[in-house]
């Protein structure tokens, strides 16, 4: 029962409805501090039409205006959006708003450094971390390797990355996460997988949400609404992995029948150069007449 009481609030919901309030940054402070490595300080949260686009019960993006421990202006952007050509909605949607939100905010324009991260839910890449970093080649955080992506996503990172700020992308492959947790950066992972934060976990802001952020804490209709989102994200991976398997099932399948249908055509050229006729060839091959006649004329031709 003790587990249950603990339950958390996803910091996906908590990021779109809760953490934009001042009352909590502590809670985001806490998260930025341990994934960037320094002590953050945000400044405000910052809007734009995409945000508001973006605040449905599946997808979230939230813009910070933030202080790193030298005093300096950054911008962080923290999203969750659908699997589906994942890196190029963030390559163009990243240095977008970054655009506009610097053309919006003169406390934009002094910004000198700017940071993505992306929680992701959904495999992505092919490498043995569960956090990548980097701007046009993402390398582990921990294991040093670098995330093997595929081609078409190649050229979107050399299409799409451009930015006059520099930027840096931060990928939390939560799936590849399977360790207990010790350090705070894994407290913080465990936490975004399973949404359970532990009475003794030490890492900077995860007490706050563990306060801010009961599951229980909700009214009825809060936890209805919640609920719902939590089944609306888990049909959506189910319908994206099924089509995904359905798909490499199909091109295998495909793959298969190409091959059979050479094999098939190799053969009866074969029979047709040892003179036998067009009908014969159909009924050892299978082939239709109409294509063993087209292979007949072929053979005249040259």
């Amino acid at each position: 029962m003790t587990e249950l009481r603990d339950k958390c609030i996803r910091f996906d919901w908590a990021v779109s409805r809760l953490l934009h309030q001042k009352a909590n940054f502590g809670v985001l402070e806490g998260f930025l501090t341990v994934f960037l490595g320094e002590p953050i300080k945000i400044v405000e949260v910052l809007e734009n039409e995409d945000n508001q686009l973006l605040s449905d019960d599946k997808f979230y993006r939230m813009e910070l205006n933030a202080k790193n421990s030298n005093g300096e202006d950054i911008l962080v952007e923290i999203q969750n959006m659908t699997r589906l050509y994942y890196l190029e909605r963030l390559f163009y949607g990243v240095p977008k708003a970054i655009s506009e939100l610097v053309n919006l905010n003169d406390i934009c324009k002094e910004v000198k450094k700017v940071y993505s991260i992306s929680i992701l839910y959904f495999d992505l890449g092919k490498g043995s971390d569960y956090i990548y970093v980097g701007q046009n080649n993402f390398v582990g955080l921990h294991t040093k390797d670098n995330l093997i992506i595929s081609t078409r996503e190649k050229d979107t990172i050399v299409s799409k990355s451009t930015s006059e700020i520099d930027t840096t992308y931060i990928l939390v492959r939560l799936n590849e996460f399977n360790k207990v947790a010790k350090s705070p950066i894994e407290e913080w992972v465990e936490y975004l997988k399973n949404g359970f934060i532990s009475p003794e976990a030490k890492a900077p802001g995860l007490q706050e949400a563990r306060e801010k952020l009961r599951y229980y804490s909700m009214s009825d209709a809060e936890r209805h609404a919640y609920d719902e989102h939590v089944n609306a994200i888990m049909i959506q991976n189910d319908v994206l992995g099924n089509a995904k398997l359905e798909g490499r099932a199909e091109g295998r399948a495909e793959g298969r029948a190409e091959g059979r249908a050479e094999e098939r055509i190799d053969t009866a050229k074969r029979l047709l150069a040892m003179g036998l006729s067009p009908q014969q060839v159909v009924d050892g091959t299978m082939l239709p007449l109409e294509e063993v006649e087209k292979l007949v004329d072929e053979t005249k031709n040259k």
